[in-house]
């Protein structure tokens, strides 16, 4: 057998392709992605249903939905299960309105076998980062490498501490390879690192600036309240924030209240060597709804819809800097309170607080803080109607109310 193997990942970059979400019950509820990661067997004696997040799009053969959950199609499927049946447990799924056989790909086996010479770099948690259920981790793996002695007969496994990871033999991927399997992306994890030592030196000053930057940005959050470290919003890499990483953080306020904040809109651009403050912005919605699994809570699918729209467009940006500014963004999983007859729901920038500053400092300047505020229809409709004005008004309204940037869906409209 080749000793030769590949991470096995989604072609995020195909155009027109499905977007799937998190998978569901037969009650509608998400169920816990990470279940499906961990390299262990699952009892799952209900049907489960993969929503597509947005439209429809072409199907693929291979898709992470959710968060990196494999779904895979009939003839994905009965490969596996003739190749790596030792190391693989395929759950039928219905997804969104494709009559088609699917299967969540589960891996059951998990082997240790990252080697942490030949890969590009391994970062791992230490006892200072204050995580200390996390010390000796891994807490990066780069341009990964592994040892394919330490794999044993696994055709299909994840790598032991970092587990993020779906890893292949080559026979497999070649028999992918032979059907045209659609959204399969192959990347070798055997033989020697890509990078060379200039570009890993280029990523530890890189890391350096990025850990000074994260300590500064998190020294202003604790100003603000309690970090929660075990409300998890999981991190996106790649796309279009400045050091292509998507996080949030969590602080829990007074009276009961949550603060959502973006945590890398200020970072310094990842493709430029000078220090900089990205957008020079961060994004904060505060909430006294009580959010079982926060990630999952509508304030927080909120911030992130916002998030995405001040990230993806320049203009954005240059309004929300400027003063107050108003957008909408889809209603989807949204309460029905908020949410338009066209299925939007409106959100007023920038509204002035009494208990968050505007602007907070960072190594290389200054960064904006921006309230995000969800409107109530008949506000939305109020300010569409008055431009401006209106937009004023009702920050006005607001503060008169004592609500302020506070974003409920359970409250009376101020119109």
């Amino acid at each position: 057998m080749s000793n030769r193997y590949f991470e096995l990942t989604d072609d995020v970059y195909i155009r027109g392709r499905w977007d799937l979400g998190t998978p569901t019950n037969p009650q509608g509820q998400e169920v816990d992605d990470w279940r499906f990661t961990e390299g262990t067997p699952l009892l799952i004696e209900e049907q489960l249903k993969v929503p597509i997040r947005a439209g429809d799009g072409r199907s693929l053969d291979f898709t992470e939905a959710g968060l990196k959950v494999p779904v895979v199609s009939d003839r994905v499927a009965s490969i596996l299960a003739e190749l790596a049946s030792k190391d693989v447990q395929l759950i039928p799924v219905e997804v969104e309105a494709h009559p088609e056989r699917f299967y969540i790909l589960v891996c059951t086996r998990v082997m240790k076998c990252i080697d942490d010479e030949k890969s590009g770099e391994v970062q791992y948690w230490k006892s200072e980062d204050g995580r200390p259920e996390m010390t000796g981790t891994y807490r990066a793996v780069y341009d990964m490498r592994i040892e394919p002695t330490r794999v044993g007969d696994a055709k299909v496994f994840r790598t032991w501490g970092w587990e993020g990871t779906l890893v292949v033999s080559e026979d497999i991927k070649r028999a992918l390879e032979r059907i045209g399997a659609t959204g399969a992306k192959f990347i070798e994890v055997t033989g020697p690192a890509a990078s060379t030592p200039e570009e890993r030196e280029k990523r530890r000053r890189s890391y350096a600036r990025r850990e000074q930057t994260d300590a500064a940005r998190e020294a202003f959050w604790r100003t603000l309240g309690t970090l929660d470290a075990s409300a998890i919003i999981p991190m996106v890499v790649g796309g279009p924030w400045p050091g292509n990483r998507e996080r949030w953080c969590v602080i829990r306020r007074p009276e009961g209240r949550t603060l959502l904040v973006t945590d890398g809109l200020s970072d310094y651009f990842a493709k430029r060597e000078e220090p900089s403050v990205g957008f020079g912005l961060e994004l904060a919605l505060e909430t006294d709804t009580v959010m079982k699994e926060v990630y999952k809570a509508w304030p927080c699918l909120l911030l992130q819809r916002v998030g995405d729209e001040v990230a993806e467009h320049e203009h954005v940006r240059e309004k929300v800097t400027e003063g107050l500014f108003s957008m909408e963004v889809s209603g989807k999983k949204m309460p029905k309170a908020l949410v338009t007859g066209e299925g939007r729901v409106g959100v007023l920038l920038g509204m002035e607080s009494r208990t968050l500053p505007r602007h907070f400092a960072m190594p290389a300047g200054e960064v904006k803080l921006i309230t995000v505020k969800a409107l109530l229809p008949k506000e939305l409709e109020y300010l569409l109607e008055h431009g401006p004005e209106g937009q004023a008004e009702l920050a006005r309204r607001f503060a008169a109310s004592g609500e302020e940037h506070l974003s409920l869906a359970r409250r009376k409209p101020v119109v």
